[in-house]
């Protein structure tokens, strides 16, 4: 593997087991941003924080590096309704500080760009 892509492994495996961590840590900042269709908000952030801990272990793991990728790929897809629920309804993680619309817009294409970061890992 050639460096930088070794390098971006390590910072997506980083990223995705503290970003899991997080929703434990403090799981209602991720709560309120489930759409409300959703059942068991609560159940679904753990449930999301699992997957990515374990995501990013996965990808650290040469023999489950594609796997954990291409699970990876499936969580980014299936949480983008949490990124788009929270566009349309102006909800910030924190309710104290309110993000600015401009960069509820500017996150959704994020959700590619870690859905083509992961996606590098899968061959």
């Amino acid at each position: 593997m050639p460096p930088i892509q070794l390098a971006a492994l390590w910072l997506l495996a980083i990223v995705m087991i503290a970003i899991g961590a997080s929703h434990f840590a403090r799981p209602n900042p991720f709560v309120r941003i489930v759409p409300k269709y959703l059942p068991a908000p609560l159940a679904l952030v753990y449930i999301s924080g699992f997957f990515e801990i374990l995501g990013g272990i996965g990808l650290l793991i040469p023999e489950t590096r594609a796997w954990a990728a291409w699970g990876l790929i499936a969580l980014y897809v299936a949480v983008f309704p949490a990124n788009i629920y929270m566009l349309t309804h102006n909800i910030s993680l924190d309710p104290e500080k309110p993000i600015p619309r401009w960069v509820l817009w500017a996150r959704l294409p994020f959700q590619f760009l870690f859905i083509a970061w992961a996606y590098w890992f899968t061959g």
